[in-house]
């Protein structure tokens, strides 16, 4: 039996480690790097708590007796998965203090850090619409959920990462699709149409065009502003395609004139845009039926680090009613 990720023991005396031993460690621990990144990150939807978790599950495997984990890449998804769980529960505590909406921290894939994106659950598993979904649900419902989603585990497997049986994680998967429900539509869309609709997005709100954004966005779409308090944002979601394409107007105008970035983040087509203040948003879409279903702006500065050549950070500021 592979030891419990809470009993690891020591590989030397005193607790001090060979330096081979720890090299030993590292080498098996990078072998499977990119996929226990994206699960971590997949469960947490922040790359800065995924490479934690990663370096905590490394001081745990560095001191286990390696020669009684029979399969490395799966003991490590265990001790990956429950440490992320644990961030989960103490995160859902503290979110209350949260100023505003709370969205997953953008991330670059092109290359992505998570390995090969071939499979398209793979990619989708990767979407901030996904990713913002998923907050709805608990720490166990999360986990399942990625694990057969985006990873494809059976149940059985699932279970014995998580201790609890094939039957229990089954129901856990159900509950996380009803709960998701048919918001599932809005990280599902074909490529091609996502791009085709950002980049028509950008150029009605480059224009200026109220009437052309307007005509892009469904008629009971959300526009998502995390600002963290760090920067300007709006504190609450704005709905309506009236009103999204006022609100997305209103923060072109503040910050005009722009710096628009195309690039790929999570997995989907999407921009960084900076201002002549400084300011800087990561811009993804949620899309279904040919039209914007959800406008994800993330502008937390400490949120933007993984994004490189965007100009300068954000500068503080106070956060809009």
């Amino acid at each position: 039996m592979e030891p419990d990720r809470g009993d690891l023991p020591q590989r030397t005396a005193g607790g001090r480690l060979n330096p081979g031993d720890a090299a030993e460690a590292a080498g098996a621990l990078d072998a499977h790097r990119p996929m226990l990144l994206g699960l971590a990150y997949r469960l947490l939807g922040s790359r800065h708590d995924a490479e934690d978790v990663l370096q905590e599950a490394y001081l745990r495997w560095v001191r286990v007796d390696r020669n009684e984990v029979g399969e490395p890449r799966r003991y490590l998804s265990r001790v990956v998965t429950h440490l992320a769980m644990d961030r989960l529960r103490a995160r859902q505590a503290a979110r209350e203090t949260y100023v505003g909406p709370w969205l997953p921290e953008p991330v670059p894939t092109a290359p992505s850090p998570f390995g090969p994106l071939e499979r398209a659950e793979l990619r989708d598993s990767l979407s901030t619409a996904l990713l913002h979904l998923l907050e709805r649900l608990t720490p166990p419902e999360r986990a399942v959920y990625v694990l057969h989603t985006a990873f494809e585990l059976p149940y059985a497997e699932i279970g014995e990462l998580l201790d609890r049986s094939a039957e229990d994680c089954r129901q856990l998967h159900h509950r996380a699709s009803s709960r998701i429900g048919r918001d599932q539509r809005r990280f599902t869309a074909d490529r091609a149409e996502q791009k085709r609709l950002l980049d028509a997005f950008v150029a009605a709100a480059d224009d200026g065009n109220l009437a052309a954004l307007t005509d892009l966005v469904a008629a009971d779409a959300t526009a998502w502003s995390d600002g963290g308090g760090r920067v300007r944002a709006a504190r609450n979601p704005v709905t309506g395609a009236d009103r999204v394409a006022r609100f997305l107007l209103g923060v072109r105008d503040k910050g005009w004139p722009l710096t628009v970035h195309r690039t790929e983040l999570n997995g989907q087509p999407a921009v960084v845009v900076s201002s002549a203040a400084g300011d800087r948003y990561a811009i993804t879409l949620g899309t279904a039926a040919g039209r914007i279903t959800d406008v994800f702006l993330v502008a937390n500065p400490d949120k933007l680090n993984w994004l490189p050549g965007t100009g300068p950070p954000a500068r503080p500021g106070p956060v809009s009613p």
